[in-house]
């Protein structure tokens, strides 16, 4: 399949799901997270923050339970810089201060910045992902330039509400594939 009708039929498939399927769906990301990845090696992990109303994997149940748990591990969120293309990172804390952008996203104000090399792992948003590891986002890049500035052992790890397709076809090699993607039901790892 292409990327522009998995784009559409999986923007579809979100907003027809229930607000207590999503919180389940978001729930099992999460638990599956936590069970699967030695999260407490990790110094940095980077975190996107769910737009509010698009129907996408609730984040803030992984960021809770960090803070909950008092790991020792640190948050980072992605901001849309004003050229609409570059994200920038941003520690995250329990007392961080967040403004809607006008893309309907939580961002964080007055945070420290942090780099793309400090980064342990990476979640990635994504709307389809195949069983290569390729993904499908919104389309506009973001996330593609900017893996390729974090550190090669940086785990990408995509999260997605729906299993995979068998074939994303017209993957390119800009595309930064997946390390693994979680879905509800479970973890697909891939090859380098």
């Amino acid at each position: 399949m292409v990327k522009a009708e998995l784009r559409r039929q999986m923007l579809a498939r979100r907003r027809a799901l229930a607000k207590s399927e999503l919180e389940d769906r978001s729930n099992r990301l999460s638990e599956h997270l936590f069970r699967e990845f030695a999260i407490t090696k990790w110094r940095w992990l980077h975190v996107f923050l769910p737009a509010v109303g698009q129907h996408e994997p609730d984040t803030w149940k992984i960021i809770s339970r960090i803070w909950a748990e008092k790991l020792r591990l640190q948050i980072a969120v992605p901001v849309v810089q004003p050229d609409g293309k570059t994200l920038r990172h941003y520690h995250l804390t329990p007392t961080t201060q967040l403004a809607e952008s006008h893309w309907h996203i939580p961002e964080p104000q007055g945070a420290t910045e942090v780099a793309p090399a400090a980064f342990d792992a990476v979640l990635v948003p994504l709307l389809a992902f195949d069983k290569a590891g390729h993904r499908v986002g919104y389309g506009k890049g973001f996330y593609d330039r900017f893996l390729q500035e974090c550190r090669p052992d940086a785990l990408r790890i995509g999260l997605s509400l729906e299993p995979p397709v068998e074939r994303i076809s017209d993957a390119w090699e800009g595309d930064m594939p997946l390390h693994a993607c979680l879905t509800p039901e479970q973890v697909y790892w891939f090859e380098e």
